[in-house]
């Protein structure tokens, strides 16, 4: 007896080893989903020359990519949940390689379109699997923690598609920098396929953790699962909560941030950026840091209510000092608090995993992710509607307006932060199932 709890023992040591390596593999994927998000955005000036695209064109393709990646979610999430990560990884980089080969290679805005579009077709596979494989290779009370690395590692993807991708693009020109991407891309599908392990059984490895049992544990059908997750109330403060928060920051950093600081108080591009990337290392930081303080207090609802809090009062200060004299530390600090209490995100996905049966982890996070990318699509355009409404009445009156929509938006997912349910950092299905019994 003694020998065989050895054994497992040491099995368990080789599994909590190998994890690393099955996540450092998945991480390498999502740097390239971020990488493709912003690249667009770097070689625009080059795009618009080579095909002769009005700025509104130039739009749609960039849009192409999340239009793709909405439309995907709910089928990558069956996939993750059938298929498992391993296999859905590493077809959807292969994709993702063929679409940025034939972007780099276009010659026709047809073509142009169709790589971005394939692109956003392959990356969209990844987050949903991220989440999948640490639901399976870490503990519970690790999940929040490791979500936070996560999503630090893909920013810093995004990171990469800035300065180094411009460099790049000077150096080889964007046709062949983005055929390298490709081919890159392509390699990265092969390691995923030889490294990842959906989950540690897989390795002849015990489980990491012991799952709850279920009475349900038959195989539900894919419409059957997908409608219990789409039916199940207590997960929608949550599906809500995300693109209200992550709307408002995206929208901030990746569309008016930079015009606001501009228009206001006449920046230039470059030093507005200066102030708004302390908004992006702010949330770098705090998606690492909340999952890590929600895994050790074991707590999910109330850290998510704390940092709401803060939340709103960042947004409330940003509002407030629209149109004010210059404050520079002030609106840096605003600026990352703002992005730091943003990646409060993070643990409502341990709460959605954690509320989800086992088997329906994957649909549910597509389920949320498209409900998210839903919200990064309004924000951008409505704030814009806002801001070309009361534009006569001055700039500090249209952007104080329009961060209003933010402000109020934050305030309602406080709200939602009440009304989200208390895992304790474990996997509560069965009980729920239980108590409504």
């Amino acid at each position: 007896m003694v020998g065989k709890d050895s054994s497992v023992s040491e099995s368990l040591k080789k599994a909590y080893r190998y994890r690393w390596i099955v996540w450092g593999s998945m991480v390498l994927a999502y740097m390239v989903v971020f990488f493709h998000r912003l690249a667009a955005g770097v070689v625009k000036e080059d795009i618009i020359n080579t095909f002769g695209l009005s700025y509104t064109e130039f739009g749609h393709l960039a849009s192409m990519y999340f239009y793709a990646y909405m439309v995907m979610q709910i089928p990558v999430g069956i996939l993750a949940d059938s298929l498992g990560a391993r296999i859905t990884v590493s077809s959807g980089m292969l994709v993702a390689a063929l679409g940025s080969v034939v972007f780099g290679l276009a010659k026709s805005v047809f073509a142009v379109f169709l790589g971005r579009f394939l692109v956003g077709i392959g990356v969209s596979v990844v987050f949903v699997c991220v989440l999948k494989v640490q639901s399976q290779w870490f503990r519970e009370d690790e999940f929040a923690s490791v979500s936070g690395a996560t999503n630090l590692m893909g920013n810093l993807g995004g990171l990469v598609a800035q300065t180094p991708l411009a460099l790049l693009v000077a150096a080889f020109t964007w046709r062949y920098t983005f055929v390298a991407i490709g081919a890159l891309s392509a390699a990265l599908a092969v390691l995923c396929f030889l490294l990842i392990r959906n989950k540690p059984q897989d390795m002849g490895f015990p489980p990491i953790h012991q799952e709850v049992p279920l009475e349900d544990n038959k195989k539900a059908s894919v419409s059957s699962g997908l409608m219990e997750v789409i039916k199940d109330i207590c997960l929608w403060p949550c599906f809500l909560y995300v693109p209200l928060v992550a709307g408002a920051y995206i929208a901030f950093t990746g569309a008016w941030g930079v015009p606001f600081l501009s228009e206001v108080y006449g920046m230039s591009a470059k030093e507005a950026s200066g102030f708004i990337v302390m908004a992006v290392f702010g949330a770098m930081l705090g998606g690492v840091f909340m999952g890590w303080v929600s895994d050790k207090l074991k707590k999910r609802k109330l850290p998510v209510i704390i940092v709401s809090i803060v939340q709103v009062l960042s947004w409330a200060g940003i509002v407030f000092w629209v149109g004010r004299p210059i404050n520079e530390p002030l609106l840096k600090s605003l600026f990352f608090i703002m992005g730091f209490t943003s990646m409060g995100v993070v643990i409502t996905w341990a709460i959605i995993k954690e509320m989800s049966h086992p088997e329906r982890t994957g649909v549910a996070i597509s389920v949320m992710n498209m409900i998210t990318f839903l919200g990064l699509a309004i924000y951008p355009p409505l704030m814009g509607k806002i801001i070309d409404i009361f534009r006569e009445s001055g700039a500090s009156f249209a952007y104080r307006n329009a961060f209003l929509l933010c402000l109020f938006a934050t305030a309602l997912a406080l709200g939602l932060a009440f009304l989200a349910k208390e895992t304790g950092c474990r996997n509560i299905y069965a009980s729920r199932k239980v108590s409504k019994a």
